[in-house]
Formats: C-alpha cells, sequence, structure tokens
C-alpha cells in the first residue's frame, strides 16, 4: 500500500490518505483494510465512516463488503484519536490487551505453521475489539507477537467456541479468502461443520435447510438476522449425534454458506432452537438446561478442512468440545429422560415448504354431472340406482 497524497494532520486526528491498493491487498474487503490502515481504531467507527460515505474507493462511496483491486484508490477519511502518551509516539490509540487474554489464547492454540495459526476460541472471547470491547483474539495474538503481520481468516460469534484460523502471511490470507468467496457462493471451498445441541427430537433426519437470511437489520441498534426472501442465499446442513429423549438433540451442522447467525436461525427457524441462544432462542427452553449445567450457548464449531491453495492436498483441523459442554452431554445422557422441553417454539410459515414432507396429493376432482348416473327431479339418484349399487349385480 502506497500513499498517493495526503493532507497535513492536526493535532489530534489521523491525515487524510488515499492509499493505492498493491497486489498484497488485492481481494482484501474494504472494511478490514481500513481496520488495518486505522488501527485501534473501534470497529463500530470504521462503520459509521462507511455508512457516511466519508470512505471513498476510486471517488466513489463504498461499503465494507467490497473487495478491493491492485490501483484502486481507497480515501481514508481522517478520524480523531487520543492524545499520545509521549510526544513521539504516533498519534494512534493502542487496544488494551490484558496478560490473562494473551495467556488464555496462547494455551488454546491447536496449531502453528509459516502460514497459519489455528486457535481453539473460547467462548465469551470476540474475535476483535469493537462495540464495547477494547481487545480480541486479534489484538491479544498481534501483541503477543508484535513483529508480525496478522490476520483474521473468518470470524465466530462472540458466544461461539472451537476453530479460528489466522492468516501470518498476506498471500495466505488472500488464498483463503478466495476459498471463501466459493463457500459463498454455494460452491463449498471450506468444510465447516459445528456442533449445536437444539430444542426437542430432530426428526427430519439429514437435513439441507436452505433460507434466505437478512443480515443487514438492527433493532435497537443490534444487528438481527431473519429468514426473508430478500435476503443473500443461504444453506446449512444438519445431522443428528445423538437424542436425548424428547427434551433435546445434539447435531452436527456443515456450513453450506457463510452468513451472520446463519446456524442459529435455520435452527430457530426449524423450530429447533440452539439451546443458550439468547436473541433466536426459547427462554424457557434455557432455563430448563441450566439444570443441566448450560451456562452458554451450546455451539461449537468442531472442525475445519479445506483443499491446500499451494497444492499439498487436505488440509485439516480440529477442536474438542470444551469441558464446560461435555459436562451437559453428561448430565443430560444421564437425566433426561422422559422431560419434554419448556417452551412452545413453531417453525415459522414460511419453513414448512423447507423443511416438512410435501403434503398428499388432493382427491381428484369429482365428475361433471353430465357424466354422472342420470338424476331425478330431486337432484338425488333413481330409486332402482340406489338399490342396485347398494345390493350389486344379480346373478
Amino acid at each position: 500500500m502506497t500513499a498517493a497524497g495526503s493532507d497535513s494532520p492536526s493535532v489530534a486526528r489521523t491525515p487524510i490518505r488515499n492509499e493505492i491498493v498493491t497486489a498484497d491487498d488485492a481481494g482484501v474487503r474494504v472494511d478490514r483494510l481500513l481496520a488495518r490502515l486505522l488501527p485501534g481504531v473501534p470497529h463500530t467507527r470504521l462503520f459509521r465512516l462507511l455508512r457516511r460515505g466519508e470512505v471513498r474507493l476510486n471517488g466513489k462511496r463504498v461499503s465494507g463488503e467490497v473487495r478491493v483491486a491492485e490501483g484502486d484508490v481507497l480515501r481514508v477519511p481522517p478520524v480523531r484519536l487520543e492524545a499520545p502518551v509521549r510526544e513521539d509516539e504516533p498519534e494512534v490509540r493502542v487496544p488494551r490487551v490484558s496478560n490473562r487474554l494473551v495467556e488464555q489464547l496462547g494455551a488454546a492454540l491447536l496449531h502453528e505453521d509459516e502460514r497459519l495459526l489455528v486457535v481453539n476460541k473460547p467462548a465469551g472471547i470476540a474475535v476483535h475489539g469493537g462495540s464495547g470491547i477494547s481487545a480480541g483474539v486479534i489484538e491479544a495474538l498481534r501483541a503477543a507477537r508484535p513483529e508480525e503481520t496478522l490476520e483474521l481468516v473468518h470470524r465466530l460469534d462472540r458466544d461461539t467456541s472451537g476453530c479460528l484460523l489466522v492468516a501470518r502471511r498476506r498471500s495466505t490470507l488472500r488464498s483463503l479468502h478466495a476459498l471463501l468467496r466459493e463457500e459463498s457462493a454455494g460452491d463449498g471451498g471450506f468444510d465447516k461443520r459445528y456442533l449445536a445441541l437444539v430444542r426437542g427430537k430432530w426428526e427430519l433426519g439429514k437435513k439441507r435447510i436452505e433460507a434466505p437470511l437478512r443480515t443487514d437489520i438492527r433493532v435497537g441498534g443490534e444487528r438481527t438476522v431473519k429468514v426473508d426472501a430478500s435476503g443473500k442465499e443461504a444453506a446449512s446442513e444438519f445431522s443428528v449425534v445423538q437424542f436425548f429423549g424428547n427434551l433435546a438433540t445434539l447435531l452436527e451442522v456443515r456450513l453450506l454458506t457463510g452468513r451472520t447467525h446463519q446456524i442459529r436461525v435455520h435452527a430457530a427457524y426449524a423450530g429447533h432452537p440452539v439451546a443458550g441462544d439468547e436473541k433466536y432462542g426459547d427462554a424457557d427452553f434455557n432455563r430448563q438446561l441450566q439444570q443441566f449445567g448450560l451456562k452458554r450457548l451450546f455451539l461449537h464449531a468442531h472442525s475445519i478442512s479445506f483443499e491446500d491453495p499451494d497444492g499439498r492436498g487436505l488440509v485439516s483441523f480440529s477442536a474438542p468440545l470444551p469441558p464446560e459442554l461435555h459436562a451437559v452431554i453428561d448430565s443430560l445422557a444421564s437425566g433426561a429422560g422422559r422431560l419434554k422441553p419448556a417452551g412452545n417454539v413453531r417453525p415459522g410459515v414460511a419453513s414448512e415448504s423447507v423443511i416438512r414432507p410435501s403434503r398428499p396429493a388432493r382427491a381428484a376432482p369429482r365428475k361433471p354431472r353430465s357424466e354422472a348416473a342420470p338424476r331425478g327431479r330431486s337432484g338425488r339418484a333413481p330409486r332402482s340406482t340406489r338399490t342396485a349399487k347398494r345390493r350389486g349385480p344379480r346373478t
């Protein structure tokens, strides 16, 4: 990335910059590139800049999802920052990262090579800072490895645990993002599988749910995802791992596309919300599962695999189910019995055509009166005809 021009910076603001996209950054999303160019600025503020049209790509307004190409010019607007601690320090606010978070993520490292870090992300930790969160996984890893250029390959919800990929090279990031674009198009560049405990007995067998999702809806300032015909294509494949009577079912879910909150919304849409889901789930069922020790969302990214873009064959990583979720499974196995799930969740009307078997064909239409037996003035068949039908033919 090279500067095409800039204004003189003010005391408490970053300068206006026009950054020319180089080959190393080609294919990166605008919001991710902006976050790297403005380190320490909360993501909520970056999204506000995008919504206001202050960020421009080749002179035009742009959304965060757009991917840049080599030679594009990105206008980076001025941003007010906190004053530096010392006069010789740059005017960039460095996220506060606790030693405890750094140690926790160091212990959660599943794999490391020259291209990738694979983290078994604990539940309750965001993948990045923003929205009142000073630091997440990526900030903590950068604090522990200041000499490296680390970038998130994909994301997990804050309350979801499991496999998270972090690229150590820009070339690796671009290659894996190309695979993710295939996934978003439904071509399955990645094979990502999750374990989810859902409400009730799943009687749909192995089921692929295709329901488009709108991810741009905000309720009370909070992002909410809904099934909507105008949304983006979304497909999830559910299969049963273990039943716990009528109370709950442990499912493996394979993501065929990668939309925000996809598994949680599709599961609720099917009438089987994920246990512990406070946004799309059933509050009564969540309270019932607390008796079995559940204190978090029961959603875990247990495996991820893909064809190595460098031609090294299939690459696979897996993360074991966390101990607190294992304890819930053990408790359910020994005590679920004949319990029924609390609450009353039913599939939405639109989901009937997606997840329920087709209804039997309607009865054949009645024959026109002209083709039926002759009838009298009363509209009934003559007595002799009715008697013959009742008695049957004479022999």
